[in-house]
């Protein structure tokens, strides 16, 4: 309960008394009373053998293997993250997904095909939930809990209790675990008594690590045992295809109003060097231009959104957000260096290859890896980065590195990466 009202108390900050209230009671409306909706009930119970048909239809599909994603992040989220992406390129590699939403993201009441293989289902709904397990678990085939390291809701119970089932847990370590990281005062209990069960698991727990630094950290902890490297990446073919979509006039007058567009897409959060910004606002030689959520109440202190030629646009959607990207010279990722940051695989970064965009980053340890991206080594450096960035937006070899480099990190490569290590093991699972 601590951390919930540490939460709470957080999104009050960021988004003032009203609107940060009814974002919490829609929240938790949506993960706890939705738990004790009597019509759901009384639908299950007397619809019960159409719901079976469905889930019999379902299971006899084709498919090698069953992945449950647990999560409180939901599908139609502004922003497509790693889950989203994970879910929709291993669901087309034999793998049946069922993936975890709420009625705080999505509108479904039990059970919605979003394509072949993957399903977005409602466990708030406890007795389709029930259904759903007792269906699953006269499937022989490999059986998996897929959850991510900083999911703050599910107990070491709640895990122990799906691998006393058969199930295996693929355990994605993809952040450092930090109260930062979680919204919170103090890093949620839950997310440290499951980090210190997978590490101690190595026969039920597969640890997906994203990066070098969270990679080395598992290795010291329990060894290379079921450990696997995957960073994050790009749907690649998605940022190739661009229809007619109408920007707004404000936002074309900004961009059209003669100085160098340099942007951002992502959380605006305690790791974002908002003093920077201010230094590059200051050339007057760029607009900044910003899209995001306000993850905390960062933003606001800094106060960056009142100064000269910084934008803050707002969050876009997923599916639009790229046709603002696209008009943009130079994209960047201006964070501080610290312990976060340091154990980032940031998903921009390919999506930022993949629009052919000059990329500017700190020096962050997994933007290192790419020779595409231009790391500044300090504020003054990344303003010269920023010119030699502008220099290569018509270069034909650089722009071509962008290709390669985003076609090298699909997320259907990630999925095989995945996948095939856990083929390797499966035999064993029968």
């Amino acid at each position: 309960m601590k951390d919930k009202i540490t939460k709470l108390i957080n999104v009050i900050k960021k988004d003032g008394l009203i609107k940060g209230t009814k974002k919490m009671v829609r929240y938790f409306s949506a993960n706890y009373l939705s738990k004790i909706n009597i019509f759901s009930s009384w639908d299950i119970k007397h619809n019960k053998e159409k719901y079976e048909n469905q889930l019999n239809d379902i299971l006899e599909g084709k498919y090698d293997r069953i992945i449950i994603w647990r999560n409180n992040f939901g599908w139609n989220v502004p922003l497509y993250q790693r889950p989203q992406h994970m879910a929709l390129a291993m669901s087309k590699k034999n793998t049946l997904i069922f993936y975890e939403v709420t009625t705080f993201t999505d509108n479904i009441k039990t059970i919605k095909k979003q394509q072949d293989n993957l399903y977005l289902v409602n466990f708030n709904n406890q007795k389709y939930a029930k259904l759903l397990f007792a269906k699953i678990n006269k499937i022989d085939k490999p059986k998996y809990l897929q959850l991510y390291s900083t999911e703050w809701l599910m107990s070491e119970q709640d895990l122990k209790k799906y691998i006393s089932l058969g199930f295996k847990v693929i355990y994605e370590y993809i952040d450092e675990l930090t109260a930062d990281i979680a919204g919170t005062k103090q890093l949620p209990q839950n997310i440290i008594d499951k980090f210190n069960y997978a590490i101690s698991d190595k026969e039920n727990v597969y640890i997906v690590a994203t990066a070098d630094k969270l990679y080395n950290d598992i290795l010291e902890k329990r060894g290379q045992t079921k450990l696997i490297f995957a960073t994050n990446g790009v749907d690649y073919n998605f940022y190739q295809d661009f229809q007619n979509y109408k920007l707004e006039k404000d936002y074309l007058d900004i961009i059209n109003n003669g100085k160098i567009n340099v942007g951002y897409y992502g959380a605006l959060a305690k790791w974002v060097d908002y003093e920077l910004i201010l230094k590059i606002s200051k050339t007057d030689k760029y607009n900044i231009i910003l899209f995001g959520v306000k993850y905390d109440e960062s933003f606001d202190a800094s106060k960056i959104g009142q100064a000269k030629n910084v934008y803050y646009m707002g969050v876009k959607e997923y599916q639009t957000l790229k046709y603002y990207a696209k008009k943009l010279d130079i994209l960047t990722i201006p964070f501080l260096i610290n312990d976060i940051t340091k154990s980032t695989s940031p998903l921009k970064l390919f999506e930022y290859m993949a629009l052919h965009k000059p990329i500017v980053t700190t020096k962050m340890n997994e933007c290192l890896k790419y020779k595409s991206v231009l790391i500044a080594e300090n504020h003054q450096d990344f303003l010269q980065k920023l010119i030699l960035a502008y220099e290569k937006k018509e270069d034909k070899k650089y722009m071509a590195l962008l290709d390669k480099e985003a076609k090298d990190n699909s997320w259907d490569k990630k999925a095989d990466t995945l996948i095939n290590h856990l083929k390797s093991e499966e035999s064993e699972l029968l």
